[in-house]
């Protein structure tokens, strides 16, 4: 193959201004238009700078998988570390690894299993308070309860009292953090919108360094992830300090309910627009549990539950672009990139190709069998990330969100309100604009649901 020196076509001319707006102002619909109009690989070019959008599965795996340690974390690094400081998601090459080695056992299989009986209890507390009848905005009441778990599971306090107020300012952070170049410019200046998540992440702070100054006082292990990060040490032998540990406890709580929170808002819309996958999905659950608590031993016998949620993250992934930037030359498809090089890559995009998925724009969690999952290209579908810095969280977050999902369904049939608008509002996840009003109504009784809807062969059963 032929390697061109030049960059490969794409939309921006000299300074990119139009190029720009455009992709603030909507920019799924940007990075979509971008693939269909110049292909796999294009150069966009926005504040008189270039970024190249790779949109081929085999693309995804070389950036995150074959050839990561090329590659930095880059312009999404710097976005993030404002508010997370020096941790996991913010961090490259030998500190990101001896990082996640130090955080790894929080998430070892037995570990993150003993955070179930957290989940479904504080789920059960949440559903307990709600009516049949009941108006609420599950977006955002899916991101209190994620928040809830979090910080019992890893760090052991209770947010009953303050929940409402953290989320809030989690979403003040998330809300006016935009990916792209024009936030990197505004966050030089520190006005608008950086300025409230930076106000956002001061009370934030105190939050967290109260939890710290807490256990340092206290000085009785509770077997959690903060004591393990307090006994902690690093190869000279050296504690952490404070702000070394807010940066990693700030880390786990932001990515350990936005993932799973903004997953179960996109899953709950989809199954309220897809009456039959609900009732499928209704009845499996009501089969196998019969109204009792799930518990993470159940979830291998609930493979439609798996399916329907590894499709709305497919349809709605949580994130929705990893950037890199190259540390060294590289060839890919055809061109010659420099050092320095600024790739996206758009799970957004790639989890919505024709020629891998068929019908992306339709969600039919039927596609999920064993036999499909087999054959799918290796970085056609990557929700967490893939490779050596894939969410760390990853089994935590997957556990949570099918035990949440399997107990509420239990409990209420939540519908959408007739006329709320809802559609994505791409921030650092990708969140709903307005959140989602829904009202509750009583879910069918387990007998009658398993009765009326006889369950087929599904993803990962035989007929």
């Amino acid at each position: 193959m032929t390697t061109s020196h030049t960059l490969p076509p794409g939309p921006g001319g000299r300074w990119g201004i139009n190029t720009l707006l455009a992709f603030q102002r909507d920019p799924l619909t940007f990075l979509t238009s971008v693939r269909r109009s110049y292909g796999d690989i294009a150069r966009v070019r926005m504040l008189g700078r270039d970024v190249v959008l790779f949109s081929r599965p085999d693309y995804a795996y070389y950036f995150l998988v074959d050839h990561a340690q090329n590659f930095s974390s880059g312009a999404s690094r710097d976005l993030l570390k404002r508010f997370l400081g020096e941790a996991l998601l913010t961090t490259d090459g030998e500190v990101h690894r001896r990082q996640r080695r130090l955080v790894q056992p929080a998430f070892h299989r037995k570990r993150v299993e003993s955070y179930a009986a957290t989940m479904t209890s504080q789920t059960q507390q949440m559903l307990d308070r709600w009516q049949v009848g009941d108006e609420l905005d599950m977006a955002q009441a899916v991101q209190e309860l994620t928040l809830r778990i979090i910080v019992q599971a890893l760090f052991d306090v209770d947010l009953q009292e303050q929940g409402t107020a953290i989320s809030q300012l989690f979403t003040t952070v998330v809300e006016n953090n935009r990916p792209g170049p024009l936030s990197e410019a505004l966050a030089r200046l520190n006005v608008g919108p950086i300025k409230r998540a930076q106000a956002a992440r001061a009370s934030l702070d105190e939050f967290v360094y109260g939890l710290i100054a807490q256990r340092r006082a206290g000085g009785r292990d509770h077997g959690d992830v903060l004591s393990m990060l307090l006994e902690a040490r690093d190869e000279d032998g050296a504690p952490m300090s404070d702000v070394q540990l807010r940066d990693q406890a700030m880390t786990l709580i932001a990515a350990g309910h936005e993932t799973t929170s903004n997953a179960l808002a996109w899953t709950f819309y989809l199954l309220a627009r897809n009456p039959d996958t609900y009732d499928k999905l209704r009845a499996e659950v009501s089969e196998v549990l019969g109204g009792r608590t799930a518990t993470a031993a159940d979830l291998p016998q609930l493979p439609y539950l798996d399916a329907v949620i590894s499709e709305a993250m497919r349809v709605y992934p949580p994130a929705w672009t990893v950037n890199r930037t190259a540390l060294e030359p590289f060839e890919l498809g055809g061109y010659h990139f420099p050092a320095g090089t600024r790739a996206i890559i758009s799970q957004w995009v790639i989890h919505h190709l024709p020629e891998v998925w068929g019908d992306p724009e339709t969600f039919r969690p039927e596609r999920w069998t064993p036999e499909f999952r087999q054959q799918l290209p290796r970085g056609a579908y990557f929700p967490f990330g893939a490779g050596p810095r894939i969410c760390i969280g990853m089994p935590l977050a997957e556990m949570e969100a099918r035990l949440l999902l399997a107990t509420m369904l239990q409990r209420f049939t939540p519908r959408v309100v007739a006329g709320w608008p809802v559609e994505p509002r791409p921030r650092v996840t990708l969140r709903m604009r307005n959140g989602i009003r829904m009202r509750l109504q009583a879910a069918a009784p387990a007998a009658t649901v398993a009765a009326a809807h006889a369950p087929g062969p599904q993803p990962g059963k035989s007929a």
